[in-house]
């Protein structure tokens, strides 16, 4: 009789002819055998902004969001990305004096705008008033969504300032205030999860002149 390892060897031996059999069979005659094309790189796109005043350009992918392209291209890491879906505001930076999430919008839709980060509103040694105010009132625990939490907040006194209406307005056609209500509102769309909320609005009536 065979041994084990005998069958063993017949049966793999039947199974690999029987594969190259068929592979045979069903190729065209005369086929030879390529290598797959390899995959287009992908495209890119040129985007020159202006980035806390300085001019910059980047050649992106179009898919970069702004966020990324601030992050990962121009490493200004002050702009948090948080939950990456619009829904925490850490992201929120400045473009043309409108305060936006820079995770929902693509790089290069910026063409030529002037985008202002937590960076370029003041340094260590010359703060923002609103930086100066934050600090002063303990605005932040952990501090992540500060930079998101404070660009939103100069830009939610511009809004008011400017007679943007908000939904805490009962009356659409009167010109907003920075009311304690009014500026919740408009702060709404920036989480903090350590719930510094209050002393948020504490920092943004001070610096509004506005008491709370």
């Amino acid at each position: 009789m065979p041994s084990v390892s005998e069958v063993e060897f017949s049966r793999r031996g039947l199974l690999a002819g029987s594969a190259a059999t068929a592979v045979i069979v069903a190729s065209p005659a005369g086929a030879v055998a390529t290598t797959p094309p390899k995959a287009d790189a992908t495209p890119t796109m040129p985007v020159r902004f202006k980035v806390n005043g300085e001019k910059r350009e980047l050649t992106l992918d179009p898919r970069t969001t702004l966020l990324d392209a601030l992050r990962e291209h121009l490493h200004l890491t002050g702009t948090k990305k948080g939950c990456d879906h619009g829904q925490c505001g850490a992201c929120t930076v400045m473009v043309d004096g409108v305060r936006i999430n820079s995770c929902l919008s693509l790089a290069v839709m910026h063409e030529g705008d002037e985008i202002t980060t937590i960076e370029g509103l003041g340094t260590p040694d010359k703060l923002h008033p609103m930086q100066a105010a934050f600090i002063k009132h303990d605005g932040y625990q952990c501090g992540y969504c500060t930079p998101g939490q404070i660009c939103s907040a100069v830009a939610v006194l511009d809004e008011i300032k400017r007679g943007v209406p908000s939904h805490a307005q009962s009356n659409l056609m009167t010109k907003p205030t920075a009311t304690n209500v009014e500026m919740r509102e408009r702060m709404s769309g920036n989480i903090c999860r350590c719930g510094a909320y209050s002393n948020i609005a504490e920092a943004m009536a001070e610096v509004a002149g506005a008491k709370t």
